[in-house]
């Protein structure tokens, strides 16, 4: 019988492991950090004008979604206790070439983050003089800019390299200032800015549902609320992971989509109708490239858009610290599943995946080159994000049916149904991104197949004992379902050829959904395969003693 209880944890020796010293605070603080980001210091703001005063509900359809993608993976993560776990889920279901499919949607959405925060913290600090020269009008990073980005990446890295623990307290310690501002904001403003008439002055939904759709994707919404797999991702460093993870992967959630949906409230009702008088389209105020800041000198709280101004330097920048940490050890998993060379697995004395932390640090700097403004990357990460998030769903399906006895410290009611509605749901968000955004992603993945894929096949070819199975069978649904989805998406309504009316493209994408759920599980690999690829997790990670 497989069990993974005595996964991973070496301790003092180079090359060892991971070391388990994260507490239950520390991984749902890591998730928290994770959600409490730019996406609070923007998304307000780039929601309402796609979506009027409606965007309220597509911050409640995106907070529902999460939901159900994060109960997904709270038993997963008590199933698996091992680092990178997003990555590695559908390894173990399908095989190798699902896992190294998933495992580089995984890096790239890691990956690209923490350059995106840094991103905003630059835009936020434009608010000063000495800091004006670092963007172009169009958000682009000037010389000066982008020396200053790229010595932010280096403090990620280098408070990355002191250990797990200094980072879980250095997050930690940033994550209640993080939690804390949001809340100041949303209180002190509302009390004296309270204007419920803005709901529907300009009418409520002025642009529709397609709008309420549109903003979930585009806007930073999902964006906002990503990050609860953080704690999924340090699995590998938890004390008590199969108590913890659950409870640190709800949790974050909870406490993110309660924050999030109170400050799109706030941001509405304290508006000045001048402010949106011509339309939420064209929304404009005084300080608006800082929206909560701007907004807090509007109404005459100069004090609080001081502390906004430096929150806009924490929060990012406590988000950049973390996912800089995810990106390390998502490489981590990939090199543990055979898909990049071992030297990613390679960690120092204090237990950190040296080589990891390095190439996250040169992709963010690659990363600020071509990048032009904060809301343009949203919509790509969000893709990247739920793409990964999917291969969740499809993984529980295959471990519920083929794996029933293993032990599960959670057990999600309803799984057999949560799990394809779950999918279903990932898969309306991706669409919803537009099809603009989803061609630029399909360019990402092929670049992933081809760096995996050469590293594959000399793996292969030199007889390395990890070269990696890439087991065709198991994973046969994989070409028609990402070749199908960017299908419907250019013949769709967002930001494609339109031959598919609104919600008759939706019926499709949730047709297309259970189509590809149900095949995925009926050609999964076998239990005995699953096992061992479990197994070797355990043989590879155990601890020394």
């Amino acid at each position: 019988m497989v069990s993974v209880d005595s996964a991973p944890e070496t301790k003092g020796k180079p090359g060892g492991g991971l070391r388990r010293d994260v507490g239950l605070i520390g991984l749902m603080w890591a998730s928290v950090g994770s959600i409490i980001g730019s996406g609070w210091l923007y998304g307000a703001e780039k929601a309402v004008v796609v979506a009027g005063p409606a965007a309220i509900i597509s911050w409640i359809i995106g907070a529902v979604a999460i939901v159900l993608l994060a109960l997904v993976h709270a038993e997963l993560g008590g199933m698996f206790p091992v680092a990178g776990g997003t990555a590695r889920y559908p390894h173990y279901a399908f095989g190798g070439l699902a896992g190294m499919s998933f495992g580089w949607f995984s890096w790239l959405q890691a990956a690209t983050v923490a350059p995106i925060e840094v991103e905003a913290m630059i835009g936020y600090a434009g608010h000063w003089s000495w800091a004006k020269g670092f963007q172009h009008a169009d958000g682009t990073l000037t010389a000066s800019g982008l020396t200053v980005a790229v010595f932010l990446m280096a403090v990620f890295v280098a408070v990355n390299f002191f250990g797990v623990r200094v980072l879980a307290f250095t997050n930690s310690a940033a994550t209640w200032w993080k939690i804390g501002v949001p809340l100041v904001a949303i209180f002190v403003i509302a009390v004296g800015n309270f204007h419920p008439g803005n709901f529907t002055s300009e009418g409520f939904a002025p642009f529709g549902a397609k709008g309420v759709l549109s903003a979930i994707s585009s806007s930073g919404i999902i964006f906002a609320l990503l990050g609860f797999e953080q704690a999924i991702q340090l699995a590998g460093e938890s004390r008590d992971p199969k108590r913890d993870l659950p409870r640190a992967t709800l949790g974050s959630v909870a406490i993110g989509a309660v924050i999030y949906v109170l400050l799109q409230l706030v941001f509405i009702v304290a508006l000045p109708h001048s402010a949106f008088a011509h339309g939420w389209a064209k929304l404009n105020f005084e300080g608006i490239s800082g929206p909560w800041a701007g907004l807090a000198t509007l109404v005459g709280l100069g004090w609080l858009s001081w502390v906004l101004y430096l929150d806009a330097v924490i929060s990012p920048g406590g988000t950049g610290l973390i996912y800089t940490t995810a990106t390390s050890r998502v490489s981590f998993g990939l090199a543990k599943n055979g898909y990049a060379p071992k030297v990613f697995a390679r960690t120092d004395r204090r237990g950190v995946p040296w080589f990891g932390l390095i190439m996250s640090f040169a992709t963010g700097v690659v990363c600020f080159l071509p990048f032009p403004s904060w809301q343009e990357l949203v919509g790509f990460i969000t893709s990247a994000s739920v793409l990964m998030y999917a291969g969740a769903p499809l993984a529980y399906g295959v471990f519920a049916e083929r794996l029933p006895h293993l032990e599960r410290p959670y057990r999600l009611p309803a799984g057999k149904a949560i799990a394809p509605l779950s999918f279903a749901v990932a898969n309306l968000i991706i669409y919803w991104a537009g099809w603009d955004t989803l061609w630029r992603l399909g360019v990402a993945i092929v670049l992933g197949y081809l760096l995996l894929g050469v590293y594959a096949w000399y793996a292969v070819a030199a007889g390395l004992p990890d070269a990696p199975r890439l087991d065709w069978k198991a994973a046969q649904w994989l070409p028609v379902y990402l070749l199908g989805l960017g299908l419907i998406s250019w013949q769709g309504g967002f930001g494609g050829q339109g031959h598919l009316g609104l919600w008759w493209d939706m019926l499709v994408v949730i047709a297309f959904s259970l189509v590809i759920y149900y095949w995925a599980k009926a050609t999964a690999s076998r239990p005995e395969d699953i096992e061992r690829s479990i197994d070797e997790v355990v043989v590879t990670e155990a601890p020394a003693h």
